[in-house]
């Protein structure tokens, strides 16, 4: 048994214990819910592992098997909140990157116990000088976060408003059907004409019904991300359609590879050197397979960086 699937006080695991519950602090280490009663009764205590101090409301459940990677995803969400800035704050490329590798190395460092102490000093310095910045990208993530929020609630709504409209459809399918058969007992029962007949007036009626209400269905107009709306039934003009007169025309332009090594033969160059390569199969020819490419890709990896 995995030792991070194992209670380091208790001994429990969850092969013995199923529905035991794993939870996780800063440390990584991951201690059973009952410990955790036992342990943190005054709101703080020390892990048993580690002896790191511990609070007891900063314990959560444990998502992942593995501590170390509950640890990591721990630590680079306490990260990112205050490493928050975005590409288009950088004015190259380049200081971006590095920017990325910073973080990178702060979280391998804080989950692998590297220089814990300058790490943390490192992330105070920088906490204090981009004080602003920081708040300014929380705020706006607050906002998407909203914004998000909105959408999915109001998805949610159109969802279960849909499917309350279903289920009335089919409860009002179930009592006219059941209204139906109803009425055709009683036109049975009171009626003196032939049973037959009485069915086939009824049949009748029912197509009747059914071909009226198929004509009355409204068709629903289709909305494009243009804005413009278009139904099967809606004559529409091409001239409502967004205009393409300032967009230029898209030309070819051919591939041009830097491979820093002499010129590679073009493919009808290329069958002095097809005897070394397995020739292809109709199977793969089907497919669009050729040795002309198998050679061709040969040859650049070949003079690839010759001249470097």
């Amino acid at each position: 048994m995995d030792d991070s699937q194992r209670c380091p006080r208790c001994k429990t695991t969850k092969y013995r214990n199923p529905a035991l519950k794993l939870l996780v602090n800063v440390c990584g280490h991951a201690i059973c819910d009952n410990c955790v009663e036992m342990l943190f009764t005054r709101g703080a205590g020390s892990c048993p592992q580690c002896n790191t101090a511990l609070r007891r409301n900063n314990f959560r459940l444990q998502l992942f098997e593995s501590a170390i990677v509950e640890k990591e995803v721990d630590i680079r969400k306490r990260i990112l909140k205050d490493y928050n800035k975005k590409e288009e704050e950088f004015k190259t490329l380049k200081e971006y990157n590095d920017y990325l590798e910073l973080v990178e190395n702060i979280v391998f460092n804080l989950v692998n116990n590297v220089d814990v102490d300058d790490t943390r000093k490192t992330i105070e310095d920088y906490k204090k000088s981009n004080k602003e910045s920081i708040m300014r990208n929380k705020s706006k993530q607050t906002r998407d976060a909203l914004y998000i929020d909105k959408l999915l609630t109001e998805e949610e709504n159109e969802t279960r408003a849909r499917q309350t409209h279903v289920l009335e459809q089919e409860h009002q399918k179930l009592v006219s059907k059941k209204k139906k058969k109803e009425d055709l007992l009683n036109d049975l029962a009171v009626s003196d004409l032939p049973a037959e007949l009485v069915l086939a007036n009824y049949n009748k009626t029912e197509d009747t019904k059914t071909q009226q209400n198929s004509q009355t269905i409204p068709q629903t107009a289709t909305q494009f991300s243009t804005g413009i709306s278009i139904s099967a039934s809606q004559d529409y003009d091409a001239s409502d359609l967004p205009s393409t007169a300032d967009v230029l025309p898209y030309v070819y332009e051919p591939l041009q590879i830097e491979t820093s090594g002499p010129v590679v033969p073009n493919h009808h160059e290329l069958n002095q050197y097809l005897h070394y390569v397995r020739k292809a199969t109709d199977q793969e020819l089907a497919a669009g397979y050729t040795s002309q490419l198998a050679c061709s890709r040969a040859l650049h990896e070949a003079f690839n960086g010759l001249f470097l």
